[in-house]
């Protein structure tokens, strides 16, 4: 990637980074953006507020040979770990974005799935978003923990902890993860009226094919309904 396109990711990564505050899918410094930026990986820094953040900042990664080294002027986030090893082990993976948003969050702290409650769910893999075991954030375990829960999907919940959500792209990842918080507050509220009727493997199959000619190609953040 030219130097040029590189500045201008990292001044997406903090724009977005500004957007899921301002949105209210994130709070504080709790969340983190990552995106690939050809063998590097450039993640957002440790405990710096987004609105203070620059471009410059943002910390780079080598995604392969020495494993968790960094460059730039601060930290790379403390959950760099599960961001550079989906990095290594998803290439189809290009950004990923990592917030404690309210409804997914409250979920993950009761340790609940998500199943198939809406045909949004296709865009996530499967048929329910699992929820990875619990392990203190930033370590090894919680990495290992993600990458069992994201097996085959583009999201997760991760226990007591918040969500996860990956694309090909920063702005495909951002997209889910909007759509996860979004299906984690109607299944939610779904829970409070008696409970959601599922869809079957086949209608989130239809869905899946549907897709193919609709609205979820890669780098598009429209919705399909």
């Amino acid at each position: 990637m030219t130097g040029k396109s590189e500045t201008a990711l990292r001044k997406t990564i903090v724009e977005k980074a500004r957007w899921m505050n301002a949105s209210g899918l994130n709070q504080g410094t709790s969340g983190n953006i990552s995106a690939r930026c050809g063998d590097r990986m450039l993640i957002t820094p440790s405990a710096t507020p987004y609105d203070s953040m620059t471009p410059e900042m943002i910390a780079a990664m080598p995604i392969e040979g020495d494993y968790g080294a960094w460059e730039g002027p601060l930290k790379p986030s403390t959950e760099w770990r599960f961001h550079l090893d989906i990095m290594k082990g998803r290439p189809d993976v290009g950004g990923i974005v990592h917030t404690h948003s309210t409804y997914a969050t409250v979920l993950a702290i009761a340790r609940k799935p998500i199943p198939a409650c809406h045909y949004m769910m296709a865009a996530f893999g499967g048929m329910e978003i699992r929820v990875a075991d619990y392990a203190t954030f930033g370590t090894k375990e919680l990495s290992e923990a993600a990458l069992r829960a994201l097996e085959g999907r583009t999201g997760c919940l991760l226990a007591n902890h918040g969500m996860i959500a990956t694309g090909a792209s920063l702005d495909k990842a951002m997209w889910l993860a909007v759509e996860l918080e979004t299906i984690a507050k109607q299944y939610y509220h779904s829970l409070l009226i008696g409970g959601p009727v599922l869809l079957s493997k086949e209608a989130i199959d239809d869905t899946v094919k549907s897709f193919g000619s609709y609205g979820l190609q890669d780098g598009d953040r429209k919705s399909a309904a």
